[in-house]
């Protein structure tokens, strides 16, 4: 199993993490500048989880993370928070720890007073692609930063209110 726990965007675990999925999407893309907009940071991302394993007495393994970024109202009518760096690491997927680390990111965004949670992924993850509609989200039309990337792919979750 796994804890999953709140931690400051610049916690060691989450930038391991987060250095990498920069690896992977890096390969798979080909290059590193497949994000346009501005790069999620410790001033704009209050909620960032990593879940752990439990399988060492003291802090287990980091095997997952993601983080939200509230956006302005100038993009969507209502409050929204974005997904940012949702990754889990390779010998944890098919273990259900990404769905627990969405469902929580979503109970995050409503304290958050958030109505939805909207997300951008890559045309090269297929497997993103699935998880989320897997778990209720929506394709919708690329927003913000995202709007002109023809790499991106956007997706949005309605919060019961």
């Amino acid at each position: 199993m796994w804890t999953i726990d709140l931690v400051p965007f610049d916690d060691e675990d989450a930038a391991a993490l987060r250095a990498a999925q920069r690896v992977e999407l890096d390969s798979r893309y080909g290059s590193d500048d497949h994000e346009p907009g501005s790069v999620p940071s410790a001033v704009d991302v209050p909620v960032f989880l990593v879940a752990r394993t439990t399988d060492t007495p003291t802090t287990g393994t980091p095997i997952a993370c993601g983080g939200l970024r509230p956006l302005g109202p100038a993009l969507f009518d209502g409050t929204a928070v974005e997904v940012k760096r949702m990754y889990v690491a390779p010998a944890a997927r098919g273990s259900g720890v990404a769905a627990a680390v969405l469902r929580e990111l979503e109970r995050h965004a409503a304290r958050l007073g958030a109505e939805r949670v909207v997300l951008e992924t890559g045309t090269m993850q297929p497997d993103a692609m699935r998880f989320y509609e897997r778990e209720g989200y929506t394709a919708i039309p690329r927003y913000g930063h995202y709007a002109d990337s023809e790499l991106s792919v956007c997706y949005e979750r309605v919060l019961e209110p």
